[in-house]
């Protein structure tokens, strides 16, 4: 295995549940060595947070899988001396991440300006909820909340539907995406310059900037809210026939195209009369004959029509007919992660290939203090006792 481009350095991770420590893990799979920083009773929240209520080894099956390939030292922040050893590791290390409530870091004496007189060319990455100003500055920062007052719930479902949240934590997501990314930069300017930086993501800010394509239109429209369609909605800004469809035994997704091309395709009289350029203005009637006339074949004949014709479409999977898929499992994207006690999970691993390999670990999420024997000397050595290892 050639070396990994973040070999060598050193991230301090405070960070609790997901976000920050998804950035964490993105760091790790490119080979950081990423050290939890853990109360010792209880540790990171998320070890409790339990989705589908699935443990492995006293942990979350959630905890497991954004945990993996780390370590962990466990450090009561209030007890001077636990602090003190924090101290000395922050004065090794390369970056520091964390996501308390605002104010918290301050009165431990671990906020930038105070870890900056220790560590002058840290990164210090910061998480929150919605900013440090503002009326929701103590607003707490979770999904689902940051989902409900960006707009994006009324992206999904149809037009008569209520608010809609997207199916998984995508603030969370897409702030730890974007954390990785600050991270990074602020890393590649240390290297250049050797000059440190402080780093800040929040919750809304990530999920406002998914939602770019949607908020430039409302505010070059003269303010004009979404609208979602009657039926078959996927995106409330494209035209007809852009969504998912009933089939006589399941279901096909059709993205953008001419709809006048899409009749003759399927042998539909009723889409033919319809001009290109009406497939926004008049979305409605379009996919209601759609939704009409899809649904006396199976997904499988309107595939043999359409993905011959080059039209975009897609059949609709879950996740057991995706898995069975040799389009999946060709890319390898599971791998089994352990403990020493051999209890582990099987989860996904990094999505990205550095010339051209495929970046695994075996390394499980750690147990609370796992490394704090390991640590006792300092970074220096630990990180050269790991790596021979």
């Amino acid at each position: 295995m050639t070396s990994l481009p973040l070999e060598g350095i050193t991230v301090l991770e405070f960070s609790q549940y997901l976000a920050g420590p998804y950035a964490g893990l993105r760091l790790a799979d490119l080979g950081a060595t990423v050290i939890k920083v853990e109360r010792p009773n209880g540790g990171d929240a998320c070890r409790s947070l339990a989705t589908k209520n699935l443990w492995a080894d006293g942990d979350s099956v959630l905890f497991h899988t954004i945990n993996r390939n780390k370590r962990s030292f466990s450090a009561n922040l209030k007890d001077p001396v636990d602090l003190e050893n924090v101290k000395q590791l922050i004065a090794e290390a390369d970056v520091m991440t964390h996501n308390f409530r605002p104010g918290i870091m301050d009165r431990i004496g671990l906020d930038y300006e105070s870890v900056k007189q220790i560590n002058p060319t840290i990164v210090y990455g910061e998480v929150s909820g919605y900013g440090n100003e503002g009326p929701w500055r103590d607003k707490p920062g979770q999904d689902l909340l940051a989902q409900s007052v960006s707009g994006l719930t009324w992206m999904s479902g149809n037009q008569h539907q209520p608010p809609t949240p997207f199916g998984l934590a995508v603030a969370d997501m897409i702030t730890g995406t974007h954390f990785a990314q600050a991270l990074l930069a602020a890393l590649v300017r240390k290297k250049r310059k050797n000059i440190g930086a402080k780093v800040e993501v929040s919750l809304l800010e990530s999920i406002l900037d998914l939602q770019f394509e949607g908020l430039t239109a409302f505010l070059n429209t003269d303010c004009q809210l979404p609208k979602r369609t009657r039926i078959n909605n996927a995106h409330p800004y494209l035209g007809a026939p852009y969504g998912i469809y009933q089939t006589r035994d399941g279901f096909i997704a059709l993205s953008m195209g001419s709809v006048g091309k899409l009749g003759q395709i399927l042998g539909c009289d009723a889409l033919k009369v319809y001009k290109d350029k009406e497939s926004f203005k008049k979305r409605e009637p379009i996919k209601q004959i759609l939704a009409e006339f899809l649904t006396s074949d199976t997904t499988e004949h309107w595939l043999s029509l359409l993905q011959p014709a080059g039209y975009w479409c897609s059949d609709v999977l879950d996740y057991q007919q995706l898995t069975d898929h040799q389009a999946y499992k060709v890319l390898e994207f599971e791998q089994k992660v352990s403990r020493d006690n051999g209890i582990g999970v099987t989860t996904t691993r990094c999505p990205i290939r550095i010339n051209g390999q495929i970046l695994k670990s075996e390394l499980a999420a750690p147990r609370i203090g796992e490394a704090n024997e390991a640590l006792a000397n300092g970074l220096s050595e630990f990180k050269a006792e790991t790596s021979q290892s």
